[in-house]
């Protein structure tokens, strides 16, 4: 029985493609977030203004804004793992050379904007090829428990990696810590590599025929918005990070420093949203729920929780509070959305579907960091995180009444994943994978009773 519960828990990990992925991916996302806060103090370090280190934080995401759905039609087309290794290449590079200009001296603010730039451009391409390499490294009824296991990945190493950068940052310098984040991007250059795939010719390059890359972007246009529930999801966090998740990233720290206590109140408050990331993810593991995205969606209305005490300016115990069900809800709607889209998306286009639901939620959501700014100054931060609450709450609520939602069920089963529309021949179908016409039907519906 113990087994049994381990295996149902964490048996993912027992895959040996997916444990060294998983080492890789831990690896490296606990160099970037060690660096983020390095290369924010080195950009003060060379005299760079508030300003400067806003326009190096922007050259990180608007690649990713430009690229991603033309990166999610490479990685079908050229092979998931393949386009991973060249991203993390070149985070690797740009890091790297960050670090030599760090070790020599003082670099002037372009230099930091365009290995920004290209760092970002790298996340570009990784981040929609993860979800379609992991129904190629994680069995059918493990994908819950591998999107389980990266979602608690981000959280420990976004509460880990910021202490830890403070700590080297304080002895050792920044310099030192880029070079680290450079150095985890090789471990993950090196898992990738060890990987072991089925070679399949739809991954390869060729595989696809005479068909060029805009007819594969076109195809992966209509296996999108043929999903109503796919669709209807991406606009709602589109506008959800416009409306109700930028306030509380921007403006939040403001506000920490203005009344709820300072720096040392907002760190206890964004480790208590790790937390609940931390504690839902656990809960994830082993479950499987009928209706996946109905889990997801009752998760989303937990990402306006913490506007609302900011909105009626209460305590740092309630924001605290809220801050930790926030993190908890979203642990749950990524966990189970992003298995449900794997288990929905035919494998052949995942990458390009799951850029285009990525896509609109950096394009549209990035404008909230330049605009909640000006709005609050004209309209004060407490309406401005009112209405990101109510949008928040009530286009959760709008989600969660659509028959597309409600009618999507858990899919664990090999056999129970959508086709890419080829027919499977009339030697297949039967029960276990066996001919329709073997002859024993009536005699293994007999044994399953």
């Amino acid at each position: 029985m113990r087994s049994e519960w381990l295996r149902r828990r964490s048996g993912v990990l027992a895959e040996r493609n997916f444990r060294r992925f998983y080492t890789g991916y831990v690896t490296s996302l606990l160099g970037t977030s060690m660096s983020t806060v390095a290369i924010a103090w080195a950009v003060l370090d060379s005299g760079g203004s508030p300003t400067a280190l806003g326009l190096v934080f922007a050259a990180g995401v608007v690649p990713q804004v430009l690229l991603l759905a033309f990166a999610g039609a490479v990685a079908d087309r050229l092979g998931r793992r393949r386009v991973m290794l060249a991203a993390d290449v070149l985070r690797c590079g740009a890091q790297a050379c960050l670090a030599a200009a760090l070790f020599a001296g003082r670099p002037a603010i372009w230099l930091f904007v365009l290995l920004a730039w290209l760092e970002g451009s790298g996340e570009a391409f990784f981040a929609p090829a993860l979800s379609a390499l992991t129904v190629q490294i994680a069995s059918p009824d493990q994908l819950g428990n591998a999107n389980a296991l990266y979602g608690l990945a981000s959280s420990v190493t976004r509460i880990v990696g910021p202490a830890l950068s403070g700590i080297l940052v304080a002895f050792a310098g920044p310099a030192v810590v880029v070079a680290a984040d450079a150095a985890s991007y090789l471990v993950s250059v090196l898992a990738l590599s060890l990987l072991q795939l089925p070679k399949t010719g739809k991954a390869e390059p060729g595989g696809r025929g005479r068909r060029t890359l805009f007819s594969d972007m076109a195809e992966g246009w209509c296996g999108f918005r043929s999903r109503t529930w796919l669709w209807v999801v991406t606009v709602q966090f589109a506008f959800f990070n416009l409306i109700t998740w930028a306030p509380w990233m921007l403006l939040g720290p403001v506000e920490g420093r203005s009344y709820l206590g300072g720096a040392a109140v907002w760190g206890a408050i964004m480790a208590a949203q790790g937390a609940g990331a931390i504690a839902a993810g656990l809960l994830s593991l082993g479950r499987r729920p009928r209706r996946p995205m109905v889990i997801a969606t009752i998760g989303t209305f937990c990402y306006a929780l913490p506007d609302i005490p900011m909105a009626l300016h209460a305590t740092a115990a309630w924001v605290g509070a809220a801050a930790f069900a926030s993190g908890a809800g979203a642990s749950l709607s990524s966990t189970f959305f992003s298995t449900t889209l794997q288990q929905q998306v035919p494998p052949d286009m995942l990458a390009r579907v799951s850029s285009l639901s990525l896509f609109p939620a950096y394009g549209i959501g990035v404008i909230g960091y330049a605009i909640d700014g000006p709005l609050a100054g004209a309209l004060g931060a407490q309406t401005v995180f009112g209405v990101g609450a109510v949008y928040g709450l009530l286009s959760s609520a709008v989600v969660l009444l659509l028959p597309s939602v409600r009618a999507l069920r858990w899919r664990e089963r090999q056999g129970d994943q959508p086709s890419s529309g080829l027919s499977r021949g009339p030697a297949e179908g039967g029960e276990g994978g066996q001919p329709r016409d073997h002859g024993d039907d009536d005699r293994d519906r007999e044994y399953l009773r």
